[in-house]
């Protein structure tokens, strides 16, 4: 079955990348940022079920970012 790609034509209604970013600029101005949520780290004693497979464990404690 033979594969026919039509090519395709630019509608009125799709917008280019450079025009979406000059929309996304102009309208930095109106979007507002709300302030962070200050979090305290939570005490190990306080995180309950969770439960992580002994494989999965093994796993992240053999990457040199988290285990050794």
């Amino acid at each position: 079955m033979p594969n026919h790609i039509a090519p395709r034509e630019r509608r009125d209604s799709e917008t280019s990348l450079a025009e979406l970013r000059g929309d996304s600029a102009r309208m930095v101005p109106h979007w507002a940022v709300p302030p962070a949520p200050s979090s305290a780290p939570v005490p190990p004693s306080l995180i309950h079920g969770v439960v992580i497979s002994p494989a999965s464990a093994r796993l992240v404690d053999a990457m040199p970012v988290y285990g050794g």
